[in-house]
């Protein structure tokens, strides 16, 4: 990765896309995360696909924690 932090909440109607671009010179993927006021599009060259898989498992890992810490709160509906 290089040099940008970013902070969005993931939310239920979080969209996600997968974009491939098979240009000879630089062929890439997009990955984009958004919703109606943020996207985030990461941007994998060859080379990289060992570091999607971890951040695929690390999107599970972070699934389990949060149903491991959220089994006996109640569903929160907004924000206040």
């Amino acid at each position: 990765m290089e040099n940008v932090t970013i902070s969005a909440h993931i939310e239920p109607d979080t969209r996600f896309r997968v974009t491939p671009f098979a240009d000879r010179a630089y062929p890439f993927v997009s990955l984009r995360i958004g919703g109606d006021l943020v996207e985030i599009a990461l941007l994998a060259a060859p080379g990289t696909s060992e570091a999607l898989r971890s951040l695929a498992a690390a999107a599970i890992e972070a699934a389990g924690a949060l149903n491991a810490v959220t089994v006996d709160v109640p569903e929160v509906t907004g924000r206040g």
